[in-house]
């Protein structure tokens, strides 16, 4: 494919009928002393313009040059669990639980995969009594307000632990949501509009479960996000996919299984979402970090890793103690603007810290390359992420 096909930008979808509406209008309603408007006039010889109205400024054949829309930053990061109630909760009810990585996080629209339901035992957990193979998770409704002081705006739920408590605790996660301020996204059909600076921002969750928009039917997923296009400026898709493990950082091709469970196709999900008309597609998952590439001008980052696993819910072993903060920068029309990835890592009580040793952004820059030689995100030392060279 050639560069310009790679990096070329949708026109802003909300606008486009619109404007082409006003335009026929006024053309049409041209009846007032100068019926021309001042953008179509055309000069050469010949041409003349109505008596008392004022010379153009510029030659139509040289017109001003127009300044690019102002793009939106998004934020966003990997699995958060907060802690495991009753028993695992982080010291002091969880206050100052993301202070030190509060200051990376800022955005105009910061988002985060909520690994677990915020919700009181509904009695309807998924692991038994006594288990030892079954993980589930849930934290104190009041914990969304930690989410809200960090600077969240938008919780993802489309994921494998979003019904650990049930249908009562899926919907007790959302009013906890809600009744902090929050939005959220991930269930079937569901497709949050969210205006962020004026830019009209669609974000849909996919998981292979039934709680959430598909990730393994890629035709209704389609539908889905060519529903949101037709919704908002710009279409962010929040995925949950692919295996888990410390070494399943690798992106290769074809369905990834879990535990006898399809966890999807990353590369040709991605793919077809981007196609159906998404902007940016961020996931998560695999528990660990892995590369992200270019597709049609889109970013993907087909897994975040772990951000948060507070009271040690999740290993912080090796690679699965590294996360990040990703930010991207698009234009109304989708465009890419820029972008960073600032590494972040959990302590030994699963609270995510800034790594100053910047191992997540090492691997990320790595894996971008081996597995996406052609089309993979270009890194700084610094983190600023740029599309590949074209040629």
């Amino acid at each position: 494919m050639s560069a310009p096909a790679r990096l070329r930008s949708r026109p802003r979808r909300r606008l486009t009928s619109a404007l082409a509406v006003l335009v026929v209008a006024l053309l049409a309603a041209g009846c007032g002393d100068d019926p021309t408007p001042e953008s179509v006039w055309q000069s050469g010889p010949g041409a003349t313009r109505p008596a008392g109205s004022a010379a153009p400024t510029k030659s139509p054949a040289e017109p001003a040059a127009q300044e690019p829309e102002k793009a939106i930053s998004l934020a966003a990061t990997g699995d958060i669990i907060m802690g495991n109630a009753p028993s695992r909760l982080p010291a002091n009810g969880g206050k100052g639980f993301f202070d030190d990585i509060a200051k990376a996080l800022k955005a105009d629209l910061v988002m985060g995969n909520l690994e677990e339901p915020l919700t009181e035992d509904t009695g309807t957990g998924k692991c038994g009594a006594n288990t030892t193979s079954c993980f589930q998770f849930r934290a104190p409704p009041s914990y969304a307000a930690h989410l809200r002081d960090a600077g969240f705006q938008l919780l993802n739920q489309a994921n494998n632990h979003g019904y650990d408590y049930g249908e009562r605790g899926y919907a007790n996660t959302q009013r906890a949501l809600e009744e902090h301020g929050l939005e959220h996204t991930g269930a079937p059909d569901q497709i949050t509009v969210v205006d962020v600076q004026g830019v009209k921002v669609a974000v849909a969750g996919f998981s292979s479960y039934v709680w959430s928009n598909s990730l393994v039917d890629i035709d209704a997923a389609r539908q889905v996000i060519k529903k949101a296009a037709g919704m908002a400026d710009l279409v962010v898709v929040q995925v949950h996919m692919g295996a888990e493990g410390s070494d399943k950082t690798r992106v290769k091709p074809g369905t990834e299984m879990f535990l006898g469970e399809n966890r999807g196709d990353p590369v040709r999900f991605s793919h077809a979402m981007i196609d159906a008309g998404a902007d940016l597609v961020v996931g998560h998952g695999p528990h660990v970090l892995r590369g992200m590439e270019f597709y049609r001008g889109r970013l993907i980052a087909y897994s975040l890793g772990n951000f948060a696993g507070g009271g040690k819910s999740l290993s912080s072993t090796g690679r699965l103690g590294w996360g990040g903060v990703l930010k991207v920068s698009l234009r109304p029309d989708g465009s890419f603007a820029g972008g960073s990835f600032a590494s972040t890592r959990m302590n030994s009580t699963g609270r995510p810290v800034m790594d100053d040793a910047e191992q997540g952004l090492g691997l990320v820059k790595e894996l971008s390359g081996k597995d996406f030689p052609g089309t993979g995100a270009r890194f700084t030392s610094a983190g600023k992420i740029s599309p590949p060279a074209a040629g």
